[in-house]
């Protein structure tokens, strides 16, 4: 390998680790606040240190019997001078009923290394949650789902001071949790009227901000 290609290999690898898979999945359960839409969408533009590296996509519907299904798809491309040194695509489906995770598939690929997830979850079983912003539930979780690997994760979630963010184009008063975890912390934007979820934000490794907000 040449030196320039190398070095597009280390930075590549670089950026890999700073947005780790886990925060790159943060969302990937996202929906909305409201339970009662048959359908809902959404579609949040992501960026890192104010540029944008792609958009997470959003479907959320009813199944008879009042189940829920979301189906999500992300598609983020990172750039250095021009060339691309990261991308990354996850399908995500889940299923749940009520506040509880009843099935899971999803598909990864994590620049080049790709991973499959299936699960189910009886439901006399215990109450899994993913990282599901739209279910107000998982603010009392002390563990959630990792979408790409399946595991659980224990978390620690609180609440933080509110602020104001920019929600399609417009600034919006916003209630801020924080979630914990095994990696850097998570910052989860709720809209102050409505509860819906409009934005995320997490330092990363080297001090790079990665957001997710609705255009």
């Amino acid at each position: 390998m040449n030196g320039p290609a190398r070095s597009r290999r280390l930075r590549a690898v670089a950026l890999a680790s700073a947005l780790g898979p886990g925060l790159l999945l943060a969302a990937a359960t996202a929906g909305a606040h409201a339970q009662g839409a048959t359908e809902q969408q959404w579609s949040f533009a992501v960026s890192l240190d104010g540029s944008p590296i792609g958009e997470h996509r959003f479907r959320l519907g009813a199944l008879e019997g009042g189940s829920r299904q979301l189906e999500s798809s992300a598609r983020f491309t990172v750039k250095v001078l021009g060339i691309a040194v990261y991308r990354y695509r996850h399908e995500a489906r889940e299923q749940w009923r009520g506040n509880c995770l009843r099935r899971i598939a999803t598909d990864t690929d994590d620049d080049g290394d790709r991973s499959t997830v299936r699960q189910e979850f009886p439901p006399d079983g215990p109450c899994t949650r993913s990282f599901a912003y739209w279910n107000p539930a998982i603010l009392e979780s002390r563990q959630l789902l990792d979408p790409q690997t399946g595991k659980l994760e224990p978390v620690q979630i609180s609440r933080e001071e509110d602020g104001s963010i920019t929600v399609r184009g417009q600034p919006r008063a916003a209630t801020r949790w924080r979630i914990t975890g095994p990696r850097n912390p998570i910052d989860v934007w709720y809209a102050a009227d409505t509860g819906e979820w409009v934005g995320l934000d997490s330092t990363v490794r080297g001090g790079r901000k990665l957001s997710y907000r609705l255009p």
